[in-house]
């Protein structure tokens, strides 16, 4: 099935453009719904005891949700200069993982930014996309906050899926399959293999292609194997930078402890250096 609401997380930072742009392109391709949601960054506890923040902060009220409302006119522009015509907005008293969470559970596709410690206008806080990449129920497409050739295209032309044989790596690709159907070109990187042999069977990513196959995605299929040392998630960028993909799709590793998220090393290290488009399923 197609992807027919897909939401993304619009603030003031100075990335928010780059990400807007590419989920209104996104949007146009599959024919979606978009809906770009801003936040007033106040969480919603911070309204208990039947106490409006208004009345102990009108200033700093106002002023918070007029840069959420300047956030979103932004959003209708660039989606008016696109050519969408199927988009909505919506502004929520409330911080961001709290409001998208909701939200997300109505969409087929949540679309963030990637974390950047140096945006401090964005007010979005620390961990909030892991922390709903984790709980959502919905994949997450995360956009790099550095500058690339794919970061404002129509992307998924040439995806690279990285496989494990993992429950949430096949989550992960069959959330991309819209996407997947439109492509020029898909890589399937089966990395080392020979460390769970019973996850992939007797030629590991065969069973995999001809699946998606079947969905008419014709697929490569390339088995890695990394380096003693090499950490498995910078093979994984490598090797969409070396093959020209504009998205990595793959599955997202991790738990809570406490009020912690801990993510698996390979996610965390794809997240916190990824040069592309990374679409990822829990």
């Amino acid at each position: 099935m197609p992807y027919t609401t897909l939401l993304v997380h619009v603030d003031n930072s100075s990335h928010c453009p780059r990400r807007v742009r590419l989920a209104v392109r996104l949007a146009i391709a599959e024919g979606a719904h978009l809906i770009g949601s801003a936040m007033s960054g106040i969480s919603r506890y911070a309204y208990g005891g039947g106490v409006n923040a208004l009345q102990f902060a009108p200033a700093q009220m106002q002023a918070l949700r007029g840069q959420a409302s300047d956030a979103l006119h932004d959003f209708e522009r660039i989606a008016r200069e696109e050519g969408l015509s199927a988009y909505e907005t919506r502004f929520v008293d409330d911080d961001a993982q709290g409001a998208l969470l909701l939200q997300a559970r109505y969409c087929d596709l949540l679309i963030l930014g990637q974390t950047d410690a140096q945006d401090t206008p964005s007010r979005v806080i620390a961990g909030t996309a892991e922390y709903l990449m984790l709980h959502c129920g919905r994949p997450v497409l995360m956009v790099p906050h550095a500058p690339s050739p794919t970061a404002t295209a129509a992307i998924g032309q040439r995806p690279l899926l990285a496989w494990n044989g993992s429950a949430e790596a096949l989550r992960a690709i069959t959330d991309a399959l819209p996407l997947l159907r439109r492509a020029q070109q898909v890589t399937l990187a089966v990395v080392n293999s020979h460390a769970q042999p019973a996850a992939h069977g007797e030629q590991p990513g065969a069973d995999l292609a001809l699946y998606l196959a079947r969905h008419g995605v014709n697929v490569d299929v390339l088995q890695h194997d990394t380096p003693p040392g090499q950490d498995v998630g910078a093979a994984l960028l490598a090797m969409a930078a070396q093959r020209r993909c504009d998205l990595l799709v793959m599955g997202c590793y991790g738990h809570m402890r406490l009020r912690e998220t801990l993510l698996g090393g390979v996610t965390r290290t794809v997240l916190q250096e990824m040069t592309l488009p990374v679409l990822v399923s829990h």
